[in-house]
């Protein structure tokens, strides 16, 4: 081995050694020799120089202050990890503390034991290296201007959002997706607060702005969840009753700044905001919900009184509504409500058919327990609630839904598929899973949350046809050259599915103008056309309304030549489940009130409309008619001043003739309940026949309805204004007399009093291809119903 170097002061080179340092070398060798051997296990190893100890340069001191990068990215709000370089971390030489609160002179640590003022790194950002070797439970000092605050950093927490409820959102099968998404008071890791969370996966970033920290977000930046697109704050000390939007960095660095999609809370239009909002609301209407599933809708009494909350009774509240409203239709006898879009909407003239806030009721009438009490108040009183469900687009509005985080998102990505011609809006993409996961989720959380009865869906078949209001060119066919929206009816079953399946006894209802096959057929049963059902439980008979009111505005004397306007929905009436609706659609626009359509002066304005309403409560299919029409109302409605109920004051002189109408129409729901022939078997074919159906020439329509005993009901229409003395009518042979159980012509409801007091006995005449008939006097514009006596 290479001794080692001589001393200063030693012979030169070439001296000899005394033996005694040669005795210290080898002493030294052997020593380190000895040290490998035991190190390499082995007895015997080749001589190898001493090792050199390498020189340590000393440690370079950590500088809890962010870098630059992250400093912008914080500052310009496109930062997806603020946790990770935010709140506290171990670090070598103990615990880094860094916060960002713009516009504090200073920001103090505080935990037992320990009181630390931060640095000020400048633009809101202060820092410390304190010695610990774990991170404390700490809070945080912070010193304003005029005041100081302590407070919970609420980059310490871990997410409020599960992987099971990430992988989920993922999937499009989150079915309580209010549940997670949105803002959440919550008691979270021992600390009050509340959870921010929003899916806006094309964000650069995401902040919460708000009352709560002065509309400026640039203390509260967002974490992004992975590839789910979810991105997720907890706020502590945040909760009930504060306003918030987010503010998003879109992909082009702009920012916008927006209303929570899932928000359950909204300002007061015009006012945008979202608010923080926890239900405290206690339902007691167990009863109702009970027994709400113990008959088949389709096979029990439905008959809906259409409202539009805000005109109703224009100024009421929900709870003031809920003093008047379940009284007036309950008097009416109505079994159910259907409630005109309730989610909140920006522009009160569209009816609330253009929605924004898809999971909040409108504040305009006041908040969402509010609305709770309402539905609660009808169940109480005996009544179902529908409420109208637009899936199928949204409004442009910039703080809304429309390419929300930067890019289309909740709308298609094509613009032509994008753009709803007709209305100014935007389609939703039903084909992106996440979507359609936001919309069956907001079926649910309607049906849950509200104890909604029955979603009547809007504009269904604007979301089945891709050509639906296009030219040529405007549109591209699906994968098989056709026509069809896949997207939309693999949505439409979807919701279906899962509304049945979670809502005992709810039903949804389709708003569908076309022949569409299998509106109401299960969504397992495949039709003529190859596709399954949309699997409906109802669907509205547009064909029925359009014709049948076609058929009354003609004079009675051009009718004989339009009798099958009125015959011809028999030929499908079994196709599908059918509502027949006489809604706030047909009397708008020009298209004049129920009355005002009807032909000839006053009295038989009035005569044709309630003999149209006794035809349409006899015909097969369940009812609906919009507010205002129940007593004759002549003007069109209005959403601004709602229902002229000054008709129906004592002190009008033409009181007693609107009166007659809802006194009719009051009957009409009695007698419609009390027969189970008028719709227990609304979709069986074994519940109709028709008597007469081709006296074109009179005016007079008759048939019998069967319930499931096969107990009749006859129904006779004369639209006519003449009156038809012993008009023979054939009839089963084994009803020993008919009792006339209603007429429309009775002086009670403004009619000329032409009726049969006495029960009527068949005669073994003959008639219509019935072993016997009854001769009756048919009143001039008006319907008769007749029972067995």
């Amino acid at each position: 081995m290479t001794p080692p170097k001589k001393k200063a002061g030693a012979k030169k080179a070439g001296a000899k050694k005394s033996g005694a340092e040669k005795a210290a070398v080898k002493k030294a060798a052997a020593k380190t020799s000895a040290v490998k051997k035991k190190r390499a296990g082995v007895e015997k190893v080749p001589a190898v120089p001493v090792p050199v100890e390498p020189v340590v340069p000393p440690p370079v001191p950590f500088s809890p202050a962010l870098g630059a990068g992250d400093r912008e990215r914080l500052l310009h709000g496109t930062h997806h990890d603020p946790h990770g370089v935010l709140g506290a971390h171990p670090v070598p030489g103990g615990v880094v503390f860094r916060a960002l609160r713009p516009f504090a002179r200073s920001v103090t640590v505080v935990a037992e034991g320990l009181r630390a003022e931060l640095h000020d790194d400048g633009d809101g950002f202060f820092s410390a290296l304190l010695p610990l070797t774990d991170v404390p439970a700490y809070r945080l000092l912070v010193a304003y201007e005029d005041t100081t605050v302590e407070t919970e950093d609420a980059y310490r927490f871990l997410p409020t959002l599960g992987d099971l409820d990430l992988h989920l959102i993922g999937e499009g099968r989150h079915e309580e997706l209010w549940t997670v998404l949105g803002a959440h008071p919550v008691t979270h890791q021992g600390v009050s607060g509340t959870g921010f969370s929003v899916w806006a996966p094309n964000a650069q970033g995401v902040r919460v702005a708000g009352s709560f920290n002065f509309w400026d977000g640039t203390g509260f930046p967002m974490r992004s969840l992975g590839s789910s697109g979810v991105w997720e704050l907890f706020v502590p000390g945040v909760g009930d009753g504060e306003l918030y939007k987010f503010d998003i960095a879109r992909p082009d660095g702009t920012h916008t700044l927006r209303a929570d999609p899932l928000a359950r809370r909204t300002e007061v239009p015009p006012a945008t905001s979202s608010i923080v909002h926890t239900s405290r609301y206690e339902w007691g209407d167990a009863e109702w919900l009970g027994r709400r599933a113990e008959t088949p809708v389709h096979e029990a009494p439905f008959s809906v009184y259409e409202v539009h909350l805000p005109s109703w009774r224009p100024g009421l509240t929900y709870r003031q509504l809920a003093e008047q409203l379940p009284a007036y239709v309950r008097d009416l006898g109505f079994t159910h409500v259907e409630l005109m879009p309730v989610a909140e909407h920006p522009f009160g003239g569209s009816w609330g058919y253009q929605v924004t806030g898809f999971y909040a009721p409108t504040a305009r009438l006041g908040t969402p327990d509010d609305f709770k009490f309402l539905v609660d108040a009808l169940h109480r009183a005996g009544i179902g609630v529908l409420m109208d469900w637009v899936p199928a687009h949204f409004p442009r509005d910039a703080w809304a839904l429309a390419e929300f985080d930067g890019r289309p998102l909740y709308e298609h990505e094509d613009p032509l598929r994008a753009a709803h011609p007709d209305w100014g809006t935007l389609e939703f993409d039903f084909g992106r899973r996440e979507v359609r996961n936001f919309l069956v989720a907001n079926a649910v959380y309607w049906c849950e949350e509200f104890h909604i009865d029955g979603l009547r869906v809007d504009a269904v078949a604007s979301m089945l046809y891709l050509d639906y209001s296009r030219e040529p060119g405007q549109w591209t066919p699906n994968e098989h050259g056709g026509r069809e929206n896949l997207d939309a009816v693999a949505f439409l079953q979807e919701m279906n599915a899962t509304v049945y399946r979670r809502c005992p006894g709810v039903v949804t209802v389709a708003e569908e103008s076309t022949a569409w096959d299998g509106v109401t057929r299960a969504t397992h049963h495949r039709g003529p056309s190859g596709f399954g059902g949309l699997g409906f439980g109802l669907k509205w008979n547009m064909g029925w309304m359009h014709d049948s009111l076609q058929y009354m505005s003609h004079e009675p004397v051009h009718r004989k030549h339009h009798h099958h306007e009125m015959t011809f929905s028999m030929v499908y009436a079994y196709s599908e489940n059918y509502v027949l609706p006489i809604s706030h659609d047909e009397v708008v626009h020009g298209k004049r009130s129920l009355v005002s359509k009807m032909p000839g002066d006053w009295w038989q304005q009035r005569a044709n409309l309630r003999a149209y309403l006794a035809f349409m409560w006899a015909h097969p299919g369940k009812q609906l008619l919009f507010m205002g029409q129940e007593f004759a109302q002549g003007a069109e409605w209005s959403e601004a001043h709602g229902p002229d109920w000054w008709l129906l004051d004592p002190a009008y002189p033409a009181e007693p003739d609107h009166r007659g109408v809802r006194d009719l129409v009051r009957d009409l729901n009695a007698g419609y309940r009390a027969a189970p022939a008028l719709w227990q078997l609304d979709t069986d074919p074994a519940g109709f026949q028709w008597v007469v159906g081709d006296a074109a020439e009179d005016d007079v329509f008759a048939f019998l309805r069967h319930d499931a005993d096969g107990t009749p009901l006859l129904c006779v229409a004369n639209l006519s204004p003449v009156v038809r003395h012993d008009y023979r009518v054939g009839v089963p042979d084994d009803v020993p007399a008919w009792h006339e159980s209603l007429n429309t012509d009775a002086e009670r409801y403004g009619g000329s009093g032409v009726g049969h007091p006495d029960p009527l006995k068949p005669e073994p005449q003959g008639w219509h291809g019935r072993p016997a008939s009854i001769r009756l006097t048919l009143p001039p514009l008006a319907t008769l119903w007749l029972r067995p006596a």
